[in-house]
């Protein structure tokens, strides 16, 4: 049995499946999400909070875990130092603009911090990128998507858990608009639900833009929670180590967002997803792939 899933999962997809449809259809036709029924922020978070409470556990929470997080980054640094200034080399010289992305994320209970990524996309002087990001609705740099694909782009967070922001595992830190519940443990660089939705932008690349941010926040937000809560729940050392070495072999559960998948109608078009590259939804022009485009692309049709 895997240690990322989930008892509740399947409680929460079937949830909301009864407000979101996707179907297939004949072959080229893009996956349809139906708006889900509208409720407010408080009705959200009031739903979250009806679910059944998922303490940390002993683990989680004490100064061993700390002194693991310390060890890791000790350790890492060294062999990953070189890495580092090779990709601050490269993001530089390939697009204009700032080596890192700087953005508020909120901690644990409720604190927010300045998270630490390598820059993706294109630098915007003015306005900001789409707070969900799929495989085809942002602009990103010419090695952005190649960073997103090995999670290099992650990499400068081990200076967020040297100075105590975040841990080496635990649930990732979210926008304050994407909070759903006060995190009762530090937030982490990898955790069960980076594990399972490894593949995210490439299935939310499915789902029409004008529906997406409430796909995110009605069925992928409370996935990810309750993923997260379970998992850290019975976190041990051995699982934390575990789940690190499954992060850096590049072994992700996808059994588990197939199933939320199969629960909101996604069918054969979201199996294909999971198991296409991430990259992002171009032609060889450079113009930005339809809808129809982009579902032929994915299961090999030209």
């Amino acid at each position: 049995m895997s240690i990322y899933s989930s008892s509740a999962f399947s409680d929460l997809s079937h949830s909301s499946s009864a407000d979101t449809e996707a179907p297939l259809g004949e072959l080229g036709q893009a996956p349809v999400v139906h708006p889900v029924q509208e409720v407010s922020d408080f009705e959200r978070a009031d739903r979250l909070a009806a679910l059944p409470p998922e303490r940390p556990s002993l683990w989680s929470v004490c100064g061993w875990k700390r002194l693991f997080d310390l060890m890791c980054v000790l350790l890492a640094l060294p062999l990953v130092l070189p890495l580092l200034l090779g990709i601050a080399l490269l993001v530089r010289i390939t697009s204009d603009g700032p080596v890192f992305f700087l953005q508020k994320r909120v901690g644990r209970h409720g604190r927010q911090f300045t998270i630490l990524k390598f820059r993706t996309m294109k630098h915007l002087a003015q306005g900001r990128h789409r707070a969900v990001t799929t495989a085809g609705n942002q602009p990103f740099t010419p090695i952005g998507p190649f960073l997103r694909r090995w999670k290099l782009d992650e990499l400068p967070q081990l200076f967020n858990v040297l100075i105590g922001d975040m841990s080496m595992v635990g649930p990732r830190p979210k926008l304050p608009e994407h909070r759903v519940a006060d995190l009762d443990c530090h937030p982490g660089i990898t955790g069960a639900a980076t594990i399972a939705f490894a593949r995210e932008e490439a299935i939310l690349a499915r789902v029409p833009g004008h529906h997406l941010d409430d796909f995110y926040r009605e069925i992928v937000l409370p996935a990810k929670l309750r993923l997260d809560q379970e998992y850290m729940a019975r976190a041990t050392f051995s699982s934390d180590f575990k789940l690190l070495l499954d992060t850096v072999l590049r072994r992700w559960d996808r059994s588990i967002l197939g199933s939320l998948l199969e629960s909101v109608g996604f069918g054969e078009s979201g199996k294909a997803a999971l198991n296409s590259p991430i990259m992002p939804a171009v032609k060889a022009g450079g113009d930005s792939m339809t809808q129809e485009e982009q579902l032929l692309e994915v299961q090999g049709v030209s």
